[in-house]
């Protein structure tokens, strides 16, 4: 009930703050996206699974500061809310804040606290190409009501990100438009506890071109879960004078998901930039309970202006045992 009051108490003061901030013409800044595209699975082992979807998604972020140590922000997705079971064209649109909140700076320290993406991991947000990202997203954090400290770590390039949290079970969590539904602690799933006894950690340093990370974390146990989930991951990325770039990262679970498995997640990408035109490849090797999964892809981005590009991948998935390939084609306007 605390989490609850907490939770209600914070929206209404950002709601207030946003007042403020036109009130007071406030600095703002506002950044986002729009992707249309095509993601077709050609072949596949199921052939119930050879779906073609042609989607369009948009998102967008905003930083508002109230004064000068307090800034409100927010972030909105536009996007279908469910997974393609058939071919599908622009359908099951739902719009639904990914982000919202209050952060306060003291120093090069920031105190964020609201709708939050703890700091976890990298690949999967950063793995090159179309499709680089798609099994190592499996363990990404977003959408949690909790607080989060990102602050310095001596003089020499390093960040320490720490978040304490719940997966967003109040009406933030729904979507306008198609409805994905309310999430609730009766969901169960690691995380998802309504409480703010999950953990993540991270510390990252920069070394000239190279960046090197180490991690954490701790999900307690949901409804009808057998196990809390403990992982730790550590990677780094550089980038070469010559346009070639790479990210390697390994990721392991103890109690993967709430169960009594371990799933370890091993990814390695590089991309070489010539012009306008950056190539890609990528691959993912998961070691999980009774199965071990993989994905390699190869990629082609095209940057047409400033604020576009057109993205085209080609992938090999063997998931649960069943292979396929897919192709995406995509054109992403940013601004």
């Amino acid at each position: 009930m605390k989490n609850k009051l907490l939770t209600t108490g914070l929206c209404s003061i950002v709601l207030a703050g946003g007042t403020s901030v036109a009130a007071q013409e406030a600095r703002v800044t506002w950044e986002g996206s729009v992707e249309v595209g095509v993601d077709s699975t050609l072949r596949a082992d199921d052939p119930t699974a050879e779906v073609t979807d042609a989607y369009i998604s948009a998102e967008a972020a905003f930083e508002a500061a109230i004064t000068d140590r307090i800034t409100a922000f927010g972030g909105l997705t536009l996007e279908s809310v469910t997974d393609a079971g058939d071919d599908r064209a622009f359908e099951d649109m739902g719009l639904y804040i990914s982000e919202l909140g209050l952060r306060f700076g003291f120093g090069d320290t920031f105190v964020s606290v609201g709708k939050i993406s703890p700091v976890f991991a990298v690949a999967w947000d950063e793995a090159p190409g179309f499709y680089g990202t798609s099994l190592a997203e499996d363990y990404e954090l977003s959408e949690m009501i909790g607080v989060s400290i990102d602050t310095p770590v001596g003089t020499g390039g390093g960040t320490l990100s720490v978040a304490i949290f719940y997966a967003d079970d109040t009406a933030l969590s729904n979507s306008i438009g198609h409805k994905r539904g309310r999430n609730t602690t009766a969901a169960g799933g690691v995380g998802n506890t309504g409480e703010l006894n999950n953990v993540a950690l991270q510390y990252s340093h920069e070394f000239g071109a190279t960046t090197a990370w180490i991690g954490a974390r701790h999900l307690s146990a949901g409804l009808g879960d057998t196990s809390d989930e403990t992982g730790i991951v550590a990677g780094a990325s550089r980038e070469f004078a010559n346009g070639f770039n790479m990210i390697g990262e390994v990721a392991h679970f103890d109690g993967v998901g709430g169960t009594a498995g371990d799933a370890t997640y091993a990814t390695l990408g590089g991309a070489y930039a010539l012009d306008d035109w950056t190539f890609s490849a990528s691959a993912t090797v998961v070691d999980a309970p009774d199965t071990t999964d993989s994905m390699i892809a190869v990629g082609v981005d095209r940057t047409i202006t400033e604020n576009i590009e057109v993205n085209f991948g080609l992938a090999r998935f063997d998931v649960g045992g069943e292979k396929s390939t897919s192709l995406g084609l995509a054109a992403v306007v940013s601004f």
